[in-house]
């Protein structure tokens, strides 16, 4: 979590913050809508690593790890408590989970990161790009100021260590050598919508929602791209189609930015 001193990105508005809120409507909206939400395409069995957010557990991604498994596949927690930040043995901790869930199935493993886990996913695949098959990253800040977020005392409060921290950032900043998607909105209260977007190409892209940050891991529109992004089959990765649900459930991450 690093940043030129000259970065621009400033953390997310105190009124972004507030509407955070809208959190607990949108976890409700994804069990209204999970009749609908069960036509998506199935997916193929391999497993998927879900790592939490700050200071979160497992239990957060508890609807999406479930969501995955009505889609079929094998969606595992990271099983390392709450989420204090890389605190000794966290890394080598994930590593071994990766290196389990490869060795048991026999297959590589997608990642599924919110917020800092997506940090880790995207560290993971840097040091093992062998063991994933793909990377997807929800709200998470792997570019710009360390600062940007709303969250960065908390961040120095539990894990003990600065947010500044150039060399991991020199691991999670590239984009991995796997298919990535960064899932974020640019309404997130929490973290600073620039500093989750991903340069596109031949395997790397962006989807946009419009979503609160506590919200990514529940809401509809993520667990429908979700799907969509992990159905398709291994080494056939084409760009996420917004098709006719766009633009008000997935507006054009690249359009520009008038704030």
């Amino acid at each position: 979590m690093t940043a030129a001193a000259h970065d621009p990105i400033k953390p997310p508005s105190k009124l972004l913050l507030l509407a955070e809120g809208r959190a607990l409507w949108e976890a409700g909206a994804a069990v209204a809508l999970w009749p609908l939400l069960q036509l998506t395409p199935r997916g193929d069995g391999h497993a998927v690593l879900v790592l939490p957010g700050l200071v979160a557990s497992d239990l957060s991604t508890k609807i999406l790890r479930r969501y995955l498994q009505s889609r079929g596949y094998e969606a595992h927690g990271w099983g390392l408590g709450r989420n204090f930040g890389p605190r000794k043995g966290i890394e080598q901790g994930m590593l071994e989970r990766l290196e389990a869930l490869h060795a048991e199935t026999g297959r590589k493993v997608s990642l599924v990161g919110w917020s800092l886990g997506g940090v880790y996913a995207r560290l993971l695949a840097s040091s093992r790009p062998e063991l994933v098959r793909s990377v997807i990253t929800l709200g998470s800040p792997f570019t710009g100021s360390a600062r940007a977020t709303n969250a960065w005392r908390v961040y120095e409060g539990v894990s003990g260590q600065s947010s500044e921290d150039p060399r991991r950032m020199r691991q999670v900043e590239p984009t991995p050598s796997v298919p990535t998607t960064s899932i974020f909105s640019r309404s997130d209260g929490v973290v600073a919508w620039r500093c989750s977007v991903e340069q596109p190409g031949p395997n790397a892209e962006n989807i946009e929602v419009v979503a609160s940050h506590l919200g990514l891991g529940a809401h509809p529109a993520v667990l429908y791209a979700l799907a969509d992004r992990l159905a398709q089959p291994e080494g056939t990765w084409k760009p996420f189609d917004r098709g006719m649900l766009g633009p008000l459930i997935f507006p054009d991450p690249a359009r520009p930015d008038r704030s």
